[in-house]
């Protein structure tokens, strides 16, 4: 395999290769979502993955930067520098999720990554450089709890204005919670890391940083079908498309396949679907692509004390507060498109792992 797998091409978006590529910075929490999430960065031609910062959230910091670092090899990035950032949440203690990812976060896929691979430096440091050298052009896609991010803007106050966009995977508006009633998980792992982020974001931010939420996340719905189409593009049939078992011979669809399955059956025992919300690929996708998505531009601020309500992210779409907004957030997508694209672009890669 290549380091960059510059020959895949996107239909849908041909023309890409004539526009400058989005450079981009992913943080996530590395997770079965965040694993899909690098893979679609890996598979877009339009993306330029400057790095990656790592914190914890679905399993714990070391456990997410040896699955980051994995599954970026797997897709031909070993040359994209991982790091560890925060292991906790900047006030609360750190709560897991085995039951949704796996007892090391990637289903029933255990990773390993080779000695040396992390980086020794530090991922919140890393981020206020890369914005610095990059002023105006990095666009940052936050897909876990937003510590890395918060403790950043300690380091470098205007860190948000001189980002070219804050993406954000987290939070519910319109809809019911995936953690408590009103709270997302991502955002209900750290609040106050959150709210820090939004206060920042209402002093003047030039590109009001993009919230994708499972208002639109859970619309993105990934089947067996879509699963099975992925490993025919790849020419690698899978044996069985529900439950998912893979043709062994290709290390990324095995990969996808064993995460995945996992990833179903937690969905089928907790939502009565066998399938996976494809959150965080999906607010990638939307960086890349702003027209994947419908916004409206509001106020958003993040309960830390509510008794019932912690980590819920409230939205001033009526402008009851009178405040500016802070935030741009995402209420309908086009998913089809999206899945599409997805199926696609991970074909391509994973015959890309057969060259």
């Amino acid at each position: 395999m290549t380091d960059c797998p510059a020959h895949i091409i996107d239909r849908d978006m041909s023309t890409s290769s004539a526009r400058p590529k989005t450079k981009l910075w992913l943080d996530v929490d590395t997770g079965i979502d965040d694993s899909f999430a690098l893979l679609y960065a890996a598979a877009s031609p339009e993306a330029e993955l400057i790095g990656v910062s790592c914190v914890a959230g679905n399993v714990p910091v070391e456990e997410v930067t040896v699955n980051t670092a994995a599954v970026l090899d797997l897709a031909g990035l070993n040359r994209v520098e991982v790091a560890r950032g925060a292991d906790r949440p900047i006030e609360r203690p750190l709560v897991t999720t085995p039951e949704t990812h796996g007892p090391s976060g990637t289903g029933y896929s255990i990773l390993k990554a080779p000695p040396g691979r992390i980086s020794e430096r530090d991922g919140v440091d890393l981020i206020v450089e890369k914005v610095r050298n990059h002023p105006g052009e990095l666009t940052l896609v936050a897909v876990g709890p937003l510590t890395n991010i918060a403790l950043a803007l300690d380091q470098e106050p205007d860190l948000l204005e001189m980002l070219g966009r804050l993406v954000i995977m987290g939070g519910c508006f319109t809809v019911t919670g995936n953690t408590a009633p009103r709270a997302e998980w991502n955002i209900h792992v750290d609040p106050e890391a959150a709210r820090k982020v939004m206060a920042a974001a209402g002093k003047g931010t030039r590109n009001l940083p993009l919230f994708v939420p499972l208002d639109v996340t859970e619309q993105v719905l990934l089947r067996p079908d879509h699963v099975a189409r992925i490993a025919e593009s790849a020419g690698r049939p899978l044996r069985s498309a529900q439950p998912l078992h893979a043709d062994e011979g290709n290390p990324l669809l095995d990969f996808m396949a064993d995460a995945l399955r996992f990833y179903m059956e937690f969905h089928f025992g907790y939502d009565g679907i066998y399938g996976a919300f494809m959150h965080d690929p999906f607010a990638v996708a939307a960086a890349l692509d702003p027209t994947l998505v419908e916004t409206v531009e509001t106020t958003v601020d993040v309960e830390t004390k509510g008794e019932l309500t912690t980590a819920e992210t409230v939205a001033d779409l009526r402008n009851a507060w009178g405040r500016p907004p802070n935030a741009a957030i995402a209420l309908q997508g086009r998913t089809d498109l999206f899945l599409d694209r997805f199926v696609t672009r991970l074909g391509a890669l994973a015959r890309a792992d057969l060259l």
